[in-house]
């Protein structure tokens, strides 16, 4: 069973930045892809992007494109989340979840029930 550990969580001006580490330990060799999610108070969690372990495809909500960058550390088994210019309604509780088997089709809105291991998640908080 793997791991989930994400950091990198905190408090931030409107504009600024942060970097969100997801570190995967026991993570069995044909894992497919991991994903962050995020989830504010009384809304549903939804899909922020996701990453393959192999080819580095990425692919990316909306509501993100062009601000948040997505990577991974295949040596590290760590997926990180570069967020820019971060806006008050980025304030969430942000997941890392590990996708095993592959998948397509499904682009920008990638649903919860695709991911099998969910980290503990790691508050977000942007002030306007």
């Amino acid at each position: 069973q793997v791991q989930l550990v994400e950091s990198g969580g905190g408090l931030v001006q409107t504009g600024g930045s942060l970097r969100l580490s997801c570190a995967a330990s026991g993570r069995t060799f044909n894992s497919y892809a991991m994903g962050w999610f995020r989830q504010a108070p009384g809304k549903e969690r939804e899909f922020v992007a996701a990453i393959t372990w192999s080819g580095g495809t990425t692919y990316y909500a909306d509501s993100v494109k062009g601000r948040f960058t997505i990577s991974r550390d295949n040596a590290k088994n760590t997926v990180y989340l570069q967020m820019n210019s971060l806006k008050p309604e980025d304030t969430a509780v942000y997941y890392c979840a590990e996708r095993m088997s592959p998948v397509s089709g499904y682009g920008s809105k990638w649903p919860t029930w695709l991911f099998s291991s969910w980290g503990q998640g790691t508050q977000v908080t942007v002030s306007s």
